[in-house]
């Protein structure tokens, strides 16, 4: 009996499926990162690429690629096709780069020039 009455709560006077509705107020840990930190990782990993690039030995790597990392953001690749030569008064660096995060892969072209002793300013980086 108790059995029948705890039952006859459950199939006729309660919600059906039908009426219940998601509760919109919670909220979950998952959610998408800003744009304007995808664009601080990627300043961060260009400058990480063009230190690399300004420090390298051009004639001791013969054409090897370089490899670089990125504590801060967690991207590394490889610089390969890294070229020297002189625009106008400036030397400049061409080259390309893989940049492998969790996101996946791309590779970009850059060039890197010296515009004072020790300064160097990234006049191109773009995805390939």
């Amino acid at each position: 009996m108790v059995l029948a009455t705890m039952l006859s709560g459950c199939i006729g006077g309660g919600a059906g499926l039908e009426d219940m509705a998601a509760d919109k107020t919670i909220l979950t840990g998952a959610v998408n990162r800003p744009a304007s930190d995808a664009s601080v990782e990627h300043v961060s990993d260009e400058i990480t690429i063009r230190n690399a690039v300004s420090a390298a030995d051009v004639e001791v790597m013969a054409g090897a690629p370089l490899p670089w990392a990125n504590a801060e953001t967690g991207s590394r690749g490889a610089i390969s096709a890294l070229q020297e030569a002189r625009n106008g008064s400036e030397l400049c660096r061409t080259f390309t780069a893989t940049r492998e995060r969790f996101d996946g892969v791309a590779m970009y072209k850059g060039q890197a020039c010296m515009v004072a002793p020790g300064a160097w300013r990234m006049e191109e980086f773009r995805p390939l």
